[in-house]
């Protein structure tokens, strides 16, 4: 797609300085520019680059003043990062601006869905789907018997929407995510070997809930998994059977969650975190990557480790974990010296 300076003024509400008629057909680093690539300066310490960028176009803070000569064209706004954050969006919208039914897809004739619809290729809808208004459904994407999907949903490429879940309005799911796959659970018998514990729950993702490529949340045993409103869950997380997440919660890459385990409101947990089951993790809890969590965590709490501690203990007790050998060193010397002195 080609954009004229004069476009991105418009869409931004921005000033040009330069020339209206540039076009621009990509996006760079300012660092980086070349011709025909759009960029923006926000960051001071990347104020130098601004006089030697071949970017066609910039975006700048009005405040900006030059202190030397500029080639690019400058579009001047309030906040330069939040335009082009804004631009960003508007690009993304026009590129998956898709709509219609490709061919092969199979759509079950008990199934229904709102205007401004598109599936992809490939794409399968069980029976009794029900889709809102303006969703994409990327090719090879499955959705299940009975699965209910808001208004203004995205489904990437090769995604899995099991049976019965529930996908409220303005929801990214990302390619290879799995929603309502049978959660672990296997009851032994006496010679230890397995049975399954047949699953018959479901999952429920609330609004506008972001879930990353390769992400699996398990149905539940009874009832329901819950994604609550505004959750933002990162890459290749494993969320099990029963599991609920708090509203504005956002978990990063490998961390994975145990069953049962309850997850509150505002919380970050970074990567490749491990909470174990059955678990109550209060709201605005911040957990450290690669902790892992195996007791209760009250509202506020800042934690690291594995088993985790409170985030500050962790790291006075760090110090004295570097130093260990010599503090081991000195223990041996003085029990050494007080033995000779007896």
């Amino acid at each position: 797609m080609i954009f004229t300076a004069t476009q991105i003024a418009g869409i931004l509400n921005g000033e040009i300085e330069g020339d209206e008629t540039v076009e621009v057909s990509k996006l760079a680093k300012i660092e980086e520019g070349t011709k025909g690539s759009l960029t923006f300066l926000s960051n001071p310490k990347y104020t130098q680059y601004i006089y030697s960028t071949d970017a066609s176009i910039t975006i700048v803070d009005k405040s900006f003043e030059a202190e030397s000569g500029i080639k690019t064209t400058l579009i001047r706004v309030e906040d330069a990062y939040k335009a082009f954050s804004q631009l960003l969006e508007y690009y993304n919208m026009v590129k998956m601006n898709k709509s219609g039914i490709e061919q092969p897809s199979f759509i079950s004739e008990t199934a229904s869905y709102g205007d401004n619809i598109y599936f992809g290729a490939f794409s399968y809808l069980g029976e009794n789907v029900k889709i809102g208004q303006n969703a994409k459904i990327y090719p090879n994407v499955y959705i299940g018997d009975n699965v209910t999907i808001g208004d203004d949903v995205v489904v990437f490429s090769g995604a899995k929407i099991y049976s019965e879940t529930v996908i409220g309005k303005g929801c990214v799911v990302h390619s290879g995510a799995i929603v309502g796959a049978d959660g672990f659970g296997f009851t032994p018998n006496e010679k230890g070997e397995y049975s399954k514990v047949p699953q018959t729950g479901n999952v429920i993702i609330e609004d506008y809930v972001d879930v990353g490529a390769g992400t699996t949340i398990d149905r539940a045993t009874l009832g329901s998994t819950i994604i609550r409103k505004g959750v933002k869950l990162d890459n290749q997380i494993q969320i099990a059977h029963n599991v609920e997440i708090g509203e504005h919660t956002a978990i990063a890459a490998q961390t994975g969650i145990a069953g049962s385990t309850k997850i509150g409101k505002y919380c970050l947990i970074g990567g490749q975190v491990g909470i174990a089951g059955h678990l109550t993790i209060g709201n605005k809890v911040r957990i450290q990557a690669q902790s892992g969590i195996g007791r209760n965590i009250k509202d506020g709490e800042a934690i690291q480790g594995s088993p985790a501690l409170g985030y500050s203990d962790y790291n006075k007790s760090y110090v004295h974990f570097k130093n260990l050998p010599k503090i081991v060193d000195r223990v041996y010397k003085l029990e050494k010296k007080i033995s000779n002195n007896e």
